[in-house]
């Protein structure tokens, strides 16, 4: 099975990249393979987005809101659902991460213990452990069954910003706004290895699925790919000098990398070949740390927050809007997706405050 296939070359942005990309990024995890060694590249910048194809014959998503979240005082930073689907996380500029049933929207616990805001949260595969990034400078590892402090990582100089585990959860990885990306032992709680990645505040981390390799963006407005290993630099991108790269992340079969960027514009990459090959327009990201990610439950799809109060989905493949969610009264600047069920979270800042949770009643996505 080969992850996003189907991008033609009326749809590809870059008319030289690779045209076979996979079918279905749920890969099975027995069919995920480590990626290839990556030789240095050069900087590739991004070259002029093609026009938008609309799609024909797919069917559209149709979110409707299901859920309000009031619970939070202050900007809500990021929303994540546990990997088994059964809570969803968000944190804020207020030092606490609270806890929350999706299919109910019952408030359910605060983690307390940072005592500055937080900027991130991350969980376990298996569900226990939900990692969380302060102002602080430390992140804490949370046992959720008890809703204690587990681990308390120290070591980042400045504001922690990012973080992730691998799929293993043996690691976590964290950027700073000291420019360093840190790779921690989980079960020990100490720092393996620091990586001087970026001249700027790193803004997201992530690794690839068997934990090879972690991607890094910071504000220099570069892309970073690195062998988790030996700490080695493999690939630079540049989404280019009024394309401030914000957030990136993996796709969920690992062979393409999805960034966000204040010039208005989410960039799928082949970054083997550091090559963009389809770029997402038509929400406002100008000055925000707006995230994006994949949703691949009922459909596949692109979903964002915006600086216009909404929340976008465009189609993967052909990169046209298929659905706007509004409701917010501010800026959304998290998202995120439902592991198993066509459902959405999204959370917004200042006047706002509130957590969206949205549900499509459709089908779900059948082989």
């Amino acid at each position: 099975m080969d992850p996003l296939a189907g991008m033609d070359d009326s749809s590809t942005d870059d008319d030289t990249a690779s045209q076979t990309t996979e079918d279905d990024p749920q890969v099975p995890e027995n069919q995920a393979a480590s990626a290839p060694a990556l030789a240095q590249a050069p900087v590739h910048v991004i070259p002029p987005p093609a026009p938008v194809v609309p799609s024909v014959h797919r069917e559209k998503p149709q979110y409707t809101l299901r859920h309000s979240l009031r619970g939070h005082l202050q900007s809500i930073s990021a929303v994540k659902f546990s990997p088994d689907g059964k809570l969803l996380a968000s944190c804020g500029a207020e030092k606490v991460v609270k806890i929350w049933s999706p299919e109910t929207g019952e408030f359910l616990r605060n983690l307390t213990g940072h005592t500055q805001g937080l900027s991130d949260i991350a969980w376990s595969s298996d569900s226990a452990y939900l990692a969380s990034a302060s102002d602080d400078t430390t992140i804490r590892i949370w046992d959720i069954e008890t809703g204690l402090t587990h681990k308390l990582l120290k070591g980042h100089t400045k504001w922690v910003f990012c973080l992730n585990y691998n799929t293993a959860s043996n690691l976590l990885v964290s950027g700073g706004c000291d420019g360093d990306v840190r790779i921690w032992n989980t079960a020990r709680g100490k720092c393996m290895k620091t990586l001087h990645a970026h001249l700027d505040y790193v803004t997201a981390v992530h690794f690839n699925r068997d934990a090879t390799l972690i991607v890094s963006c910071a504000l220099d407005g570069l892309i970073r790919i690195w062998n988790t290993s030996d700490g080695q630099c493999l690939k630079t991108l540049a989404e280019g000098h009024d394309a401030i790269c914000q957030h990136v992340q993996f796709s969920p079969n690992s062979k393409y990398i999805l960034s966000t960027a204040h010039d208005s514009a989410i960039r799928l990459w082949d970054y083997q070949t550091t090559r963009c090959l389809k770029t997402y327009t038509g929400h406002v990201n100008a000055k925000y740390c707006i995230s994006a990610c994949f949703s691949v439950t009922g459909g596949k799809w692109i979903v964002a927050g915006s600086e216009d109060h909404k929340t976008y989905i465009w189609d993967l493949q052909t990169r046209e809007i298929v659905q706007v969610l509004e409701g917010h009264t501010d800026i959304v600047v998290a998202v995120a997706t439902h592991p198993m069920q066509n459902m959405i979270a999204t959370g917004s800042i200042d006047s706002d405050l509130n957590i969206r949770i949205w549900v499509d009643p459709g089908p779900r996505l059948t082989a």
